[in-house]
């Protein structure tokens, strides 16, 4: 097939096969070759809009993570709930979409990753946390629902551990050991007035590592 005449047809098509491909055989297992491949293009042409596999995913994750944002704003922004209560739906919301499942099958080991790892953690650092999570908490603080003198930290430190360890993309475990982490967060949780994960979520992360 001749290259798309839009270069724009060229980079969703690019995209789209890539997603499709690391949903499909996994991030690590897709290689250039397999994309330029399904997508029918040359080397050059992948090439001349994407510098790496990695570019690509992280492109990937931009649109996907397009679709969250709106959703979580939506979440921050509600009326007639508690920041505890709003607390819990983000989180539910992150977790239980479609997309949230999407991208964790594209992801690769971010053990393996340290760039992509770096680029996670700096997206929770400069935005999830201030723009989403730590207006919640001090909307908590002044309804009353949630306990905590330093909102800042303790919504990067409740990102890190839900999107890190609880659900365990640094390196998968077993379900059970899912299961255990998302018990033991709720623990850590409890003094500040709230848990975030009920048996439904529990289950959709156990889920996420049986596939």
């Amino acid at each position: 097939m001749a290259r798309n005449k839009h270069p724009e047809q060229t980079v969703q098509l690019i995209l789209e096969t890539a997603a499709r491909l690391f949903a499909q055989k996994g991030y690590d297992e897709t290689s250039m070759q397999d994309i330029m491949d399904a997508t029918h293009l040359s080397k050059g042409a992948i090439y001349h809009h994407f510098s790496s596999k990695l570019d690509i995913l992280l492109r990937i994750a931009d649109q996907i993570l397009m679709v969250n944002e709106d959703m979580l704003g939506k979440i921050r922004d509600r009326k007639g709930l508690t920041g505890a209560e709003k607390l819990r739906e983000l989180f539910r919301t992150a977790v239980l979409q479609d997309y949230q499942q999407q991208l964790l099958g594209m992801m690769p080991c971010l053990l393996d990753n340290p760039k992509f790892l770096a680029l996670l953690i700096r997206s929770v650092l400069d935005d999830a946390a201030p723009h989403y999570v730590q207006p919640i908490l001090e909307e908590g603080m002044a309804d009353g629902s949630i306990q905590t003198d330093s909102p800042r930290e303790l919504a990067q430190a409740l990102l890190l551990l839900t999107d890190l360890w609880a659900a365990p993309i640094l390196q998968p475990v077993p379900p059970e050991e899912v299961r255990s982490r998302c018990l033991f967060l709720n623990q850590l949780t409890r003094p500040f007035g709230f848990t975030l994960m009920d048996e439904e979520l529990i289950r959709q992360l156990e889920g996420y590592w049986r596939a």
